[in-house]
């Protein structure tokens, strides 16, 4: 936990991108570039912990991550409060 603006205490926030449902359309990477990239097929994933989920976001990037999440049309970006576990097989692409 952190003390976030104005003293409101966050939660750490973790993140990745179902990669078998992403459907390109780049606005992850625009709205939080920080976080989130593509790979040679410009399929999304989070650069942090290589779209593992295991490493928190820092806390000056959550708000970026919030607007990469509410406006991913394809709802392939996941958040969560504690680390995720091994990826599930449907969220990596073959």
């Amino acid at each position: 936990m952190s003390l976030g603006q104005k003293g409101v205490l966050r939660m750490a926030k973790y993140t990745l991108v179902n990669k078998a449902t992403c459907i390109l359309c780049g606005s992850c990477g625009a709205l939080a570039p920080h976080i989130y990239d593509y790979d040679q097929k410009g399929v999304a994933y989070c650069k942090l912990g290589n779209n593992t989920g295991t490493v928190a976001v820092d806390e000056y990037l959550i708000d970026d991550m919030l607007d990469a999440y509410e406006n991913c049309p394809s709802q392939s970006i996941k958040i969560s409060d504690e680390a995720f576990q091994q990826l599930e097989p449907q969220l990596e692409n073959g």
